[in-house]
C-alpha cells in the first residue's frame, strides 16, 4: 500500500536523524587517520552515495508511477505541528479521512512524541504569516522530476602553446628606377627647310636608400647617373658626342624639429662620367672630375605632401654652405674661376633646393629639381623638369628642360649667361 511506503521513508529519515545526534553527544578524542582508511572511506562514501542516488531514482519513478499529491508535502516541509494530526490522537471522537491522510498524520504524530526538538513551526504562526493551503488533500499531477537530467559539460580542448614571433622593424627602405630611350631623326639633303640627320640615345637611372625610424630621424641617400650620346652626319671630328651627362650624390641628415620641418646636415657632391665636346671642335669643354663639385651644408628641410599624395618631395634651405670644386685637368682650371696653379676653390654660401614629384594622372607625372646657390660674389640656378608619359609597363616617352643660369661663365650675345637644354626620346623604363 502507498502509505505504507511512505511511513517506511519516514522512519529511514527519523534513523538517521537519532544517529547524528547521538555521534554528537559521545566526546572522542579525535585521531588521525591512516592514508589507506581515507582512500576505503572514500571508495565506500562514493558506494553509499551510488545507492542512495539510485534510491532517489527509483522514489522518483515511483512517485510518477502513483501520480503522488500534495498530501505529502508536510513529510516533507520543515517539521511544522498540524493541529489535525494531534486532534485524532487526543479526541475522544476522532474524525478519519482516507488511508493516506491518516498515515501522514501517524508518522507526523509520531516524530512529535519522539524529537519535539526538531518542530520548529505551529500552525498557528504560518496562519498568521499566510493563509494556508486547504486543497492539499487534491491530487496533483507531478509534471517536474524530482532530479533533471543535465547534458554532458563538452570537452574543451587542450590549449596548445603558440610560438609568437616578433619581428625587428625595419627601418631601411630601397628603391631604383632607370630607363633606356633612343631617338632618331632623318633629314634627305635635298629636304627644303634644311636640317640633318640625327641619332641619340640616353640612359639614366636613381637609385635610393633611406632610413626612416617613424620618430626623429631620416637618413635619405639618392645616387642619380645619366649619359647620352648622340651622332650627326655634320660633325666631321667626333663620330659620338655626349649631350646629357650627370653623376650626382645627394646625403641628407635630419633631425625632426616639428611635424614637417627637420634640421638638416646635407651634402651634394657631382661631376660626369666622360668628357664634354662640341660639333667639329677638338676642345674638351670638362671631363670626369673636371669639374668635382662637392657642397656641405646646415638648415632646414621641409616634406612636402599635398593633393592626396600626389605631389611629395622636400624644400631645402641651406643658409650657410662649404662650397669645395676641384678640378684635375690644367687646361681647365681658369674656366671653372681658379687661378694660378691650384687645382682647387673654396668658398661659403647660401643655397636652397626645392626636390618635388607631382603625380599628374595614373599615366603623366612630373619630375623637377630647382637649384640656387649663391656665394655673394657669383650666382647658379639649375631647373630640371622631366615629363614622363607612361605608355605600358615597359614602355615611356620623356621631355626634358634643363634652362640654367651661371654668371661665371662668359657673356654671351643672344643669351646672356642664360643656358638652355631640352630633349626627348621614347623606349624602356623600369622601376622597383
Amino acid at each position: 500500500m502507498k502509505y505504507r511506503y511512505i511511513i517506511f521513508l519516514v522512519l529511514v529519515v527519523l534513523s538517521s536523524v537519532d544517529a547524528s545526534a547521538q555521534r554528537r553527544k559521545k566526546q572522542q578524542q579525535v585521531v588521525e587517520p591512516d592514508t589507506a582508511q581515507v582512500v576505503k572511506d572514500y571508495i565506500d562514501s562514493l558506494t553509499l552515495l551510488r545507492r542512495q542516488l539510485d534510491s532517489l531514482h527509483q522514489v522518483n519513478a515511483q512517485l510518477k508511477t502513483e501520480m503522488s499529491d500534495g498530501r505529502y508535502f508536510r513529510l516533507f516541509a520543515p517539521t511544522t505541528f498540524y493541529h489535525s494530526s494531534a486532534n485524532k490522537q487526543l479526541s475522544l471522537s476522532p474524525q478519519t479521512g482516507d488511508e493516506v491522510t491518516d498515515a501522514i498524520d501517524e508518522a507526523l504524530m509520531n516524530i512529535y512524541l519522539r524529537r519535539p526538538d526538531l518542530v520548529k513551526n505551529n500552525e498557528s504562526v504560518l496562519r498568521n504569516v499566510g493563509s494556508l493551503r486547504d486543497d492539499v488533500n487534491k491530487e496533483l499531477t507531478q509534471k517536474v522530476d524530482l532530479v533533471d537530467m543535465a547534458a554532458p559539460v563538452p570537452e574543451e580542448p587542450e590549449a596548445v602553446p603558440v610560438a609568437v614571433v616578433i619581428k625587428k622593424p625595419n627601418f631601411w627602405k630601397f628603391k631604383a628606377d632607370g630607363y633606356l630611350q633612343f631617338l632618331q631623326n632623318y633629314v634627305s639633303d635635298n629636304w627644303y627647310k634644311g636640317g640633318e640627320s640625327n641619332y641619340s640615345a640616353v640612359t639614366a637611372a636613381t637609385l635610393e636608400l633611406n632610413y626612416n625610424d617613424k620618430d626623429k630621424i631620416l637618413f635619405e641617400n639618392k645616387l642619380e647617373m645619366k649619359l647620352g650620346f648622340q651622332t650627326s652626319s655634320s660633325d666631321t671630328v667626333h663620330k659620338f658626342k655626349t649631350n646629357n651627362d650627370l653623376l650626382r650624390l645627394t646625403s641628407k641628415l635630419g633631425l625632426q624639429a616639428h611635424k614637417r620641418w627637420y634640421y638638416t646636415l646635407q651634402l651634394l657632391a657631382y661631376t660626369q662620367f666622360t668628357r664634354g665636346l662640341k660639333a667639329n671642335d677638338e676642345k674638351t669643354y670638362s671631363d670626369f672630375m673636371s669639374p668635382f663639385n662637392l657642397n656641405v651644408g646646415v638648415g632646414m628641410e621641409y616634406k612636402v605632401e599635398a593633393f592626396n599624395k600626389r605631389l611629395t618631395g622636400s624644400l631645402n634651405f641651406l643658409p650657410l654652405t662649404l662650397n669645395f670644386v676641384y678640378v684635375d685637368r690644367d687646361a681647365l682650371t681658369s674656366s671653372y674661376g681658379i687661378s694660378g696653379d691650384h687645382h682647387t676653390r673654396e668658398e661659403f654660401a647660401s643655397q636652397f633646393t626645392a626636390d618635388l614629384k607631382w603625380q599628374l594622372t595614373d599615366q603623366v607625372s612630373w619630375k623637377t629639381r630647382l637649384y640656387a646657390n649663391t656665394s655673394y660674389h657669383r650666382s647658379l640656378i639649375e631647373w630640371e623638369n622631366q615629363f614622363e608619359l607612361k605608355v605600358t609597363k615597359y614602355i615611356s616617352a620623356n621631355f626634358f628642360l634643363y634652362p640654367r643660369f651661371d654668371d661665371s661663365n662668359n657673356w654671351d650675345e643672344k643669351l646672356g649667361y642664360f643656358q638652355f637644354q631640352e630633349w626627348s626620346s621614347l623606349g624602356l623604363t623600369y622601376s622597383f
